[in-house]
């Protein structure tokens, strides 16, 4: 396994790059101040350019270790920042990473996220050199449950009760997909 840190990716619509600091307005008005795609993805709601900038400045220090790995996904047609992407858990000695996205609400059911999912398991197997890629997700999101399917991943599992939220719990769904299932 390689740490290489955060590399551009490009496909056919979209640029995966490391964050930096322009990207504040686009990040706050496409997905960061957006309550639904928040929620969805478990993280705080950012409502001013300051609570950006402190996220932007948290991303951006982490490129310091080449194994992190977080990217701005920019819509090439736009040059706009619709989303992010992680492998937000890796595992070194056992050879795995975790993704993670949200896309924002105007642009979600285009197809961004599995593109974006595409590329970063591809990423993964071979820059990286993983040998697993899994993701998670809550039971409710079936948005993600489909971008899940469509990149071949496997059920593994469900954590149940994983989540107290809004005074119940929550199940959390694991799926993953192997080097050799990916290029079969």
């Amino acid at each position: 396994m390689k740490n290489a840190g955060t590399q551009i990716i490009e496909t056919e619509r979209l640029v995966l790059r490391r964050f930096e600091y322009s990207d504040c307005d686009s990040v706050l008005r496409n997905w960061a101040a957006d309550e639904s795609v928040q929620l969805q993805y478990g993280e705080p709601v950012y409502s001013t350019k300051e609570e950006v900038n402190g996220v932007l400045d948290k991303y951006i220090k982490s490129y310091e270790d080449d194994n992190k790995y977080r990217w701005a996904i920019i819509e090439k047609a736009s040059g706009e920042c619709i989303g992010q992407a992680a492998f937000f858990l890796v595992d070194t000695k056992n050879h795995f990473a975790e993704i993670e996205y949200c896309i924002g609400t105007a642009f979600q059911r285009r197809g961004y996220a599995t593109e974006a999912t595409r590329a970063l398991i591809k990423y993964g197997f071979d820059i990286i050199e993983l040998h697993k890629v899994q993701i998670c997700v809550r039971p409710v999101n079936a948005s993600s449950k489909r971008v899940i399917e469509k990149c071949g991943f496997k059920y593994e599992g469900t954590l149940r009760d994983y989540f107290f939220k809004d005074g119940h719990y929550e199940d959390r769904m694991y799926f993953s997909i192997l080097r050799n299932e990916f290029y079969s």
